[in-house]
């Protein structure tokens, strides 16, 4: 984390050393492998509410992610309330309907015609809690000297990774939502011009007719995602 107090490098042993067997590693990973194979993109919300604290621990979870030079250059605004929840659905609607008229280009709407979605949003007031999250594309201080940030995509796609880890395995579903352009939301959630809006997640308990497209079952086999040098 940047500071302007003089930092050294100070080394301590390693505070969670992890040591198990090649089996107990393997066992580990199809576990977590098994769990993730179940996350599924959810639209179809139940508006019952999901406590605050469960949230805030897994925007804890996403604040451990790795980032350059340590500056985790990111911030995260929950949203429960009602009123801001559909502020921000008008808004992010009205953006998706200048995308769908032809914003997006003939090729990207005809990509998204097996995932089923429209200019129509209404996982975002049904969704008991919105994330949004927000890329600092520099620090400042608290009498607004600048200082830079570094590798800020990489660090917060990852912590935004760490999140949705996170909220799968505290049982709850999501969607990850990217309105085009996304500037709005800096006005509605009073974020500083320095912060970037990365994406919109809808949270919350599936319903119990929750559907989702085929097609996102279809994931690349693993020949087709690894290349292996041994």
């Amino acid at each position: 984390m940047f500071s302007r107090d003089h930092l050294s490098y100070d080394p301590i042993p390693l505070p969670d050393h992890i040591a198990g067997s090649d089996d107990d590693m393997r066992a580990a990973a199809l576990a977590f492998e098994a769990a993730m194979a179940t996350r599924h993109t959810v639209r179809d919300f139940d508006t019952a509410p999901v406590p605050r604290d469960v949230i805030e621990t897994c925007i804890k979870t996403a604040g451990n992610a790795p980032s350059g030079a340590n500056h985790q250059p990111w911030s995260f605004v929950a949203i429960s309330n009602p009123d801001l929840k559909a502020r921000i659905r008008a808004e992010a609607e009205e953006e998706e309907r200048r995308f769908y008229a032809g914003g997006a280009g003939d090729e990207w709407i005809k990509a998204l015609e097996p995932i089923g979605t429209n200019d129509h949003k209404p996982h975002l007031t049904d969704a008991p809690w919105l994330i949004v999250m927000f890329a600092q594309r520099y620090g400042e201080f608290e009498d607004g000297t600048r200082y830079k940030n570094y590798y800020v995509p990489e660090s917060t796609g990852i912590a935004c990774g760490f999140l949705i880890a996170a909220l799968h395995h505290a049982g709850l579903s999501l969607l990850t939502h990217t309105p085009n352009p996304m500037k709005f939301l800096n006005a509605a959630l009073d974020r500083p011009v320095s912060e970037k809006p990365m994406m919109i997640l809808a949270v919350g308990k599936a319903r119990k007719d929750a559907a989702i497209p085929a097609v996102a079952k279809i994931k690349k086999p693993l020949d087709d995602i690894l290349t292996v040098f041994e």
